[in-house]
């Protein structure tokens, strides 16, 4: 390390001599002493010649003594050397990094810097008076500098650099660029100027020494990743331009050469040998085969075929996409007997090929060889279905047909023939176990069923298992052995006044047979029906014919039915005919021809209306009306109950359409206390049953010196005599809720009873109740009640009645 003495006062020149003047400042004097003229007044201001000026100090870094680092001296014109000058120091770092001598002005740095944590310091002096404290010179700043020293290393911003170029390429690829740092001071000397190279990695690779750019250093022949794929180099970069004494850093890279597909697939041998069944299934997998390719990636994929061969039409070949094997399969059904032997050609290349690289040698060839194995055959029939033909009217034992099969093997088994049940469940064929002849073994009807499919069984003798399907299509020929009969049942009319020659209906014809030239129908009258015919036949000749009146009139109380034979004939050999029946029915009709009135056995004959319905409806009125009969009867038996049960029972019952109420111990019935009060009446409204039978008459009115009467609408009215006066407020509410009761038209269809429990004090009618009678079982006359009216009339007659009316 070397260090700076510097002047300790720097003057600066050019500056005038206002600016080195201290105006209104103390001046001291060479023995220390002074005066302020400005103060006093007696002497004028003296212009004085400033006596110290600086802006800079330098300082080396990194000081390694053990003193303290000198870095200058500060000195005034006013230090005359006399010890009454005293120097301060302020400002960054004062009194810590840096110190000065107070007596003499030495500026020291009291430890070691380093510039690149911190460059420059700017710090302050003054001078001043020990004695009296004050300034002798104004306070002045300057810098303290840091020289740099090469005092750091280059630094590369990555420990490892990771670089890939594809293999076989032109000397000078770029591969990756490297970038180092230095914290010294590029401005001041060379310790920031970087110089790269390359310390390992020859001679495959390069690097700039100003840039830091790798390249590849060798050519395409040399770059083979086949051969080498990874590649680790390692940079320096050194500072001082690269001279001597300057200081390095390094870094790796590690380099990688990308795959190019220059490699083609070759077969590992170059005959393949495989055998397979004769049985295999199409699809079914004979082998595989392996062909590598030094490439990786989409680069060694790759695809096989087939060239030539005699096996060509036979095998297909396809790439697992896995492996990159090459799968041989069957595409034809194989046969030992016809060939067992099969050669094939087989070519593999890549997928993806780069013009590049691309030769005569891209692609390989390799032989494979396939042996067919022999097995046992089921046996094989002459065609893969059979159809075979017969007339409906064939005889039991008439061969249909006959089917072929034979062992395709080498032994050739003898074969036998069977039907499969379970597709001739009525056993309506056989084959002959021999030949296999087909043959019927019941009479067949085409109108029934026109095919039959069935399927035969061929099997060998000496291996039942080895068996074989075939199916037999049967289709029956028809023959003309139906009659044709009316498309369906015709029913018309005919008005009682018409025309002769007038066509009532339009009649057509169906046939089951099915004659390949078509239907052909032929309509006459029959014969018996030719004498007195009242009508006639017309053949439309195409299919129809047209039914004819015969006379102008017909009389409906005359005859009221006419049934027409209607002779139908096909034109098919041998010829078949029917006779079908009109029916035409005679009814008045107006101007216009429509029907008006006909008998009764015609209007139950009328069109959608068939005898079937006639006949559910008269059913289901039969059992309406006997159900009407049975509730009827039971009814009345209901209503020819005893009103009262038992002798026995000591309650007084009125017993209506068997509801039956409480006695004179019935607590429950009715509350005295709303006779005695009569306001509450209007409470029991609510509670007062309905009833829908009850036709409002006439307000009744209720003696006053007979008999207690009975209420209406099953009310018991209290006995009421001339006597009771005081009573007359019951009276009164008992008159008005009767004839509520027979003039609500909502009232329930049935008899209720509300049952007084006050029955009126000094009545003459004394109780109705059968507890204060003298006998129970006495005769009572209750004819008196018809004359209370026609409501009455019923009651008079009930309780007036014997009992063996109830017997």
């Amino acid at each position: 390390m070397r260090t700076i003495s510097l002047a300790v006062v720097w003057l600066c020149l050019g500056l005038s001599l206002d600016a080195l003047s201290l105006r209104g400042r103390r001046t001291e004097t060479a023995d220390g002493e002074g005066t302020e003229a400005s103060v006093r007044g007696e002497k004028p201001l003296k212009r004085v010649r400033r006596g110290w000026m600086w802006n800079q100090f330098f300082l080396q870094e990194e000081y390694t003594g053990s003193d303290y680092q000198y870095i200058g001296k500060l000195q005034s014109d006013q230090d005359n050397g006399n010890g009454l000058v005293k120097y301060i120091l302020s400002g960054e770092g004062a009194g810590t990094i840096f110190v000065i001598d107070e007596n003499n002005g030495d500026l020291h740095a009291t430890r070691r810097l380093d510039r690149e944590e911190k460059g420059s310091y700017i710090l302050k002096a003054t001078v001043v008076n020990k004695r009296t404290g004050l300034k002798l010179e104004p306070e002045t700043e300057f810098i303290v500098k840091l020289h740099d020293i090469n005092d750091n290393e280059p630094q590369f911003s990555k420990e490892v650099y990771v670089g890939s170029v594809p293999e076989r390429s032109d000397i000078g690829t770029s591969v990756i660029q490297v970038t180092a740092t230095d914290a010294d001071d590029s401005m001041y000397g060379s310790s920031a100027r970087l110089v790269y190279s390359i310390s390992q990695g020859h001679p495959y690779f390069s690097v700039d020494p100003k840039t830091g750019v790798i390249q590849t250093a060798l050519g395409p022949g040399d770059m083979d990743r086949e051969q080498r794929e990874h590649y680790q180099v390692v940079i320096e970069a050194k500072d001082m331009a690269g001279q001597r004494g300057g200081l390095s850093g390094t870094t790796v890279v590690n380099i990688t050469l990308i795959d190019v597909n220059d490699n083609p697939p070759r077969f590992n041998q170059s005959v393949y040998t495989f055998r397979v069944p004769e049985s295999a299934k199409s699809g079914t997998s004979v082998g595989r085969i392996l062909a590598t390719d030094r490439d990786i990636g989409k680069n060694a994929e790759m695809y096989f075929t087939i060239v030539s061969g005699d096996g060509m039409d036979m095998f297909d070949i396809f790439t697992d996409k896995d492996t990159q094997e090459g799968v041989i399969s069957v595409s034809k059904p194989l046969d030992f007997e016809k060939k067992p032997w099969y050669t094939v050609e087989i070519q593999v290349q890549n997928t993806q090929v780069d013009p590049r690289f691309l030769s005569a040698g891209s692609r390989d060839m390799a032989t494979v060889r396939i042996g067919v194995d022999d097995v046992d055959e089921p046996p094989l029939f002459d065609k893969a279905s059979y159809l075979m033909e017969v007339k409906e009217d064939a005889a039991v034992a008439v061969a249909v047909g006959s089917v072929s099969a034979m062992d395709p093997d080498g032994g050739r088994n003898m074969v036998k023939y069977s039907i499969d049940r379970r597709t001739d469940m009525d056993r309506l064929f056989n084959v002959h176990p021999g030949n296999g002849s087909v043959f019927l073994l019941r009479t067949l009807d085409r109108e029934e069923s026109a095919w039959h499919n069935i399927s035969i069984i061929a099997t060998e003798f000496n291996n039942p298992r080895q068996n074989s399907h075939v199916p037999v299509y049967i289709r029956l020929l028809d023959i003309n052995d139906n009659a044709p009969t009316f498309a369906t049942i015709y029913e018309t009319f005919v008005c009682e006044r018409t025309k002769a020659g007038q066509r009532i209906q339009t009649v057509s014809a169906i046939d089951a047979d099915e004659p390949s030239t078509g239907h052909k129908f032929f309509f006459s009258l029959a014969p018996e029906g030719t004498h007195r015919s009242n009508f006639t036949v017309r053949d439309n000749g195409d299919n129809t014919a047209g039914i004819l009146t015969r006379r102008a009139s017909y009389s409906r109380l005359h005859q009221s039915v006419y049934l027409v034979p209607v002779v139908i004939t096909d034109g098919d050999y041998p010829m078949q005919s029917s006779t079908g029946t009109l029916t035409v029915r005679v009814c008045t009709c107006d101007r216009e021809g429509n029907m008006e009135l006909c008998n009764a056995e015609a209007l139950s004959s009328s069109p959608g209306l068939s005898t079937g319905a006639l006949i559910a409806i008269l059913l289901c009125a039969i059992i309406l009306l006997m159900i009407v009969v049975l509730f009827t009867a039971l009814k009345r038996q209901r209503k020819q109950e005893p009103l009262i049960i038992s002798k026995e029972d000591v309650r007084d019952n009125v017993v209506s359409y068997n509801d039956e109420g409480g006695g004179e111990e019935d607590t429950q019935a009715f509350d005295i206390g709303a006779l005695r009060h009569p306001d509450a009446a209007a409470a029991l409204e609510e509670s007062a049953k309905q009833r829908r039978d009850i036709i409002p008459t006439d307000t009744l009115l209720y003696p006053s010196h007979r008999r207690p009467a009975p209420a209406t609408a099953g009310f018991i009215m209290p006995p009421v005599s001339m006597a009771s006066r005081d009573n007359g407020d019951v009276r009164e509410f008992i008159n008005q809720r009767v004839l509520e009761n027979d003039c609500n038209l909502t009232a329930p269809p049935y008899d209720s009873l509300a049952t007084y429990a006050y029955e009126g004090a000094g009545s003459v009618a004394e109780s109705l109740s059968s507890l204060g009678s003298a006998s129970s079982e006495g005769e009572q006359d209750y004819h008196y009640l018809s004359d209370w009216g026609p409501r009455f009339r019923k009651l008079a007659d009930l309780y007036g009645a014997d009992d063996s009316d109830f017997s």
